[in-house]
């Protein structure tokens, strides 16, 4: 078995879903830090069978945007490590508005035509997670997470 050593202060994404570790650390612009990364990609899991884990190592906890997190998977745990313990476990939500994460693919949304408007998109149906463009109200299709 693999032996990846802990972290004395950091974080720790959890329960991502197998395979899914680097499209999250590109999303969330990790590699633009400064800090050390551990991915570990398929990882033995009794919960999920195989799942993907990401080690932050650093006081970073303000550069990740967890609304970002929370919408790529809801189901990821995000445990906050000082003095080499556990001191918080965050679980995330879908959140209820996001901007420029995705874009609305409707060609007659104001936004295909003023490029420098952000794309917001509302959580419109929280239990078949639907969101859909604040501008034009078009649905989100690709919740391919």
């Amino acid at each position: 078995m693999l032996n990846i050593s802990g972290l004395s202060e950091g974080i720790v994404l959890d329960h991502i879903k197998a395979g899914k570790s680097l499209d999250i650390y590109y999303q969330l612009g990790l590699n633009k830090l400064d800090s050390q990364i551990a991915i570990i990609k398929n990882a033995h899991s009794k919960k999920m069978g195989r799942k993907d884990i990401i080690k932050i190592e650093g006081n970073v906890l303000d550069r990740i945007d967890l609304e970002v997190l929370g919408y790529i998977d809801h189901n990821i745990t995000v445990n906050i490590i000082r003095d080499n313990t556990i001191v918080e476990k965050r679980v995330l939500r879908l959140p209820k508005k996001i901007t420029n994460v995705i874009h609305c693919k409707n060609p007659r949304c104001i936004t295909s035509i003023e490029q420098e408007l952000p794309h917001i998109f509302y959580l419109a149906d929280a239990e078949r997670e639907v969101y859909r463009c604040r501008y034009c109200d078009e649905r989100y299709s690709d919740r391919s997470r």
